[in-house]
């Protein structure tokens, strides 16, 4: 018999990238999760009429684009009674442990193989009943916060068996160094390490174009005024000009005639294309990068609409750009003269952008509790993430269309 559940909960969305080790982009884990009425999510178990809904509605090329999708089973999923959505680019189906017990599993995982769909042990701890099964998978995902013994024994348990090693929780610089150490195949988690080493070295003249671009887009200078100062410094570097004009005089522009003018390109883009532009530039964007820039303009996206202005925008670039590039903040700050609201927020997670910064990068670590602990619900910020998605794939796409010879 289903547990009635209150009208109270709400059903969202949880997406993590699986990067290989260089951060390319295998493919991405979507989980549903139901939001209880304290802001908690709630035991699938309980609620998975309400998941088996929200699948039923997903649109698998806005949360994976070209990449395979991985998708936490349901028990009508899992049994063939539910038809998995649309991935056109494959799926991977995520048998959690209150699955594993069920004495059709094999049965199950071979059917699935036969029918195409790859599987994937959640939540892999080596238990007999997870060990019985490690024949029939093609992943097993563990948890790299585990200790460094029992990890490393549980991936050459996995690998014995044939299967591909995901590490989850790959959220911290040093579960990342441990999990790559052991063996482990591929990392699911935010795409940027929250706070990695930084290099050290000295900006190139291209990175402090696009910096001192982002300082002019997000200043306060009369719009005559700043257009001009914006025009000037995209022509003094020969990259933004080529990026500016071939992006508008592409295709999904729309314009009419050939642009050949800087001022005119930049008029026409406006400033939120050119603030994403000046990021594609800085992490040297193309295609086999689109998953980096991705990321980058979902959180500068996502980042607007809990601020409420563009200066969310700008500090959700600044944020992934320093994480990406290994950059020190405070240089970053120093170069891009943002505001002392928004360098607050980049230092500290502190100031009135500051909540909004913490609660994203929490949501990418697919920790509720840390949502909440800045005042946000989880809910509210899952579907800003969410509808920021789409949008960040058609400008990360068109970004990194290669240009020139």
């Amino acid at each position: 018999m289903t547990e009635t559940v209150e009208p109270a909960h709400r059903t969202t969305l949880q997406r993590q990238p699986i990067v290989r080790r260089d951060r390319s982009v295998f493919g991405y884990a979507v989980r549903a999760v139901v939001i209880g009425p304290d802001g908690t999510p709630t035991a699938d178990e309980r609620v998975e009429h309400l998941l088996d809904a929200e699948y039923r509605l997903l649109d698998v090329p806005a949360l994976a684009g070209d990449r395979p999708v991985m998708l936490r089973a349901t028990t009508r999923l899992f049994l063939g009674e539910q038809t998995p959505p649309a991935t056109p680019h494959g799926l991977v189906l995520e048998v959690p442990p209150a699955l594993v017990s069920r004495t059709d599993a094999i049965e199950r995982l071979t059917e699935l193989h036969r029918c195409g769909v790859r599987s994937a042990l959640g939540g892999y701890r080596g238990s007999l009943g997870q060990d019985v099964l490690l024949a029939f998978v093609d992943h097993v995902k563990v948890d790299v916060s585990l200790d460094p013994d029992q990890l490393g024994t549980l991936v050459r348990r996995a690998h014995a068996a044939g299967a591909t090693v995901i590490g989850e929780r790959a959220d911290t610089p040093e579960r990342i160094r441990v999990a790559t150490e052991l063996g482990v195949d591929l990392l699911q988690g935010p795409m940027f390490e929250r706070r990695p080493a930084t290099t050290g070295r000295d900006f190139t003249a291209g990175e402090l174009q696009c910096l001192e671009l982002l300082r002019l887009l997000s200043g306060r200078d009369a719009v005559q005024d700043r257009t001009a100062k914006i025009a000037h410094a995209v022509a003094s570097d020969p990259e933004l000009t080529m990026r500016v004009l071939h992006l508008v005089n592409s295709t999904a522009a729309g314009v009419r005639q050939q642009i050949d003018s800087v001022h005119q390109a930049v008029v026409l883009v406006g400033p939120q294309q050119l603030s994403a532009l000046a990021l594609a530039s800085l992490i040297e964007a193309r295609p086999a990068t689109v998953g980096v820039l991705w990321a980058a303009l979902v959180r500068a996206l996502t980042c607007q609409t809990l601020v409420g202005s563009d200066a969310g925008y700008t500090m959700g670039l600044l944020s992934a750009v320093t994480a990406q590039q290994r950059l020190s903040v405070e240089d970053v700050v120093s170069r891009s003269g943002v505001s002392p609201d928004i360098a607050a927020a980049l230092r500290d997670l502190a100031g009135p952008y500051g909540p909004a910064l913490a609660a994203v990068l929490a949501h990418e670590e697919n920790d509720s509790a840390g949502v909440r602990a800045t005042g946000l619900e989880p809910f509210d910020v899952a579907h800003a993430y969410l509808a920021a998605v789409p949008e960040a794939l058609a400008t990360a796409t068109a970004l990194s269309v290669p240009f020139g010879p």
